[in-house]
């Protein structure tokens, strides 16, 4: 009797130290690290949110969980580009692991000032080299990558379809930024407006707009010069005053092609360019490799390569217009 004790005894004691090397074993394993991602947006929370879902969707993809493995720190300027400054040296302070900017060059400098060892991926930035973010497209050199969003070459397109969407037009004003680009890049879109417009056989009428101050007055001066339509080269301050710039289009009866989908989901007729939560899903891939080891200095600048065309049936009633069939075949989305 005494020896099947002693043998049931041998049992729990192994069984004992079993599941204490269980345990000590169990704590010796690391927990899964979470990475935390600073996002800077220039928009409000609510304006921001497709295309950072987006961005998510594409960290999801790469096997990033939100609240498991990645953390997102969000900050939003709510439309005031001056709290950019601020809101990057908080994602600093942050220690965060990679900065995002949603925000422009206005974004992406502010970034770039705040840290100079961060990781920084910008997703819409029209000409991040003149624009002193990087060194050049294919070697960025220092702390910042991304994915640029220079439009101006679309200033061609642009306008045929302002053509085709409204076939009488033999006037088109252009309203752009004239401190958002640099002059080289304001210079080259001008000539290619020129060009396409001289073969459309229509006029043109350049209208600037730095703030939202000088938007009636530019809107005055199209009534004047008896446009017939209207092109905007979107920037970072236009955008975030797209509801105001679509007001005033429908207030002048104006069809308008604009750069970006925004425009269009806020009333605008039109817009053509470049796919913004496509651009969201693929600085996901940026931060993937920076997060593996991937240096930014080495990671080249990207160009856009969806592009998409959207139409609002409902403001081309507004606007008594007909948009042709063969034009709404082409659209990507119709918003009716």
């Amino acid at each position: 009797m005494a020896i099947v004790t002693l043998c049931a005894g041998v049992h729990v004691v192994v069984f004992a130290i079993g599941v204490l090397a269980g345990s000590l074993s169990a704590e010796a394993q690391p927990a899964e690290r979470i990475t935390r991602i600073g996002y800077l947006s220039a928009t409000p929370a609510a304006r921001s949110r497709p295309v950072q879902e987006a961005f998510l969707k594409g960290l999801s993809e790469l096997g990033y969980i939100e609240g498991r493995s990645v953390v997102i720190e969000s900050r939003y300027a709510e439309g005031k580009p001056d709290r950019f400054p601020a809101l990057a040296a908080e994602l600093v302070a942050l220690k965060v692991d990679v900065i995002v900017t949603d925000g422009g060059t206005l974004a992406a400098l502010a970034a770039k000032r705040a840290t100079t060892t961060l990781p920084v991926v910008f997703t819409s930035v029209g000409d991040p080299v003149s624009d002193g973010l990087v060194n050049s497209l294919g070697r960025p050199g220092g702390n910042l990558t991304g994915l640029a969003l220079d439009t101006t070459d679309l200033v061609g397109k642009w306008l045929e379809l302002l053509r085709q969407a409204v076939p009488g037009v033999n006037r088109i004003a252009v309203l752009l930024k004239p401190d958002a680009v640099p002059d080289q890049a304001k210079r080259r879109f001008l000539n290619e407006a020129e060009i396409a417009a001289k073969a459309l056989g229509v006029g043109l009428h350049i209208a600037e707009a730095r703030s939202r101050e000088d938007f009636d007055p530019a809107f005055s001066g199209m009534i004047r010069a008896r446009a017939g339509g209207l092109v905007v080269l979107a920037t970072a301050v236009f955008a975030l005053e797209r509801q105001r710039l679509v007001d005033l289009a429908l207030k002048s009866r104006l069809p308008t092609v604009f750069s970006l989908r925004v425009f269009v989901d806020a009333g605008g007729l039109m817009s053509y360019g470049p796919d913004q939560a496509d651009l969201a899903r693929r600085a996901a891939r940026y931060v993937d490799k920076i997060l593996k080891g991937a240096k930014p200095a080495d990671l080249p600048v990207e160009q856009p390569t969806k592009f998409e065309l959207v139409i609002n049936l409902k403001t081309a009633k507004v606007l008594g217009l007909t948009i042709p069939p063969s034009l709404l075949a082409r659209a990507d989305q119709v918003i009716e």
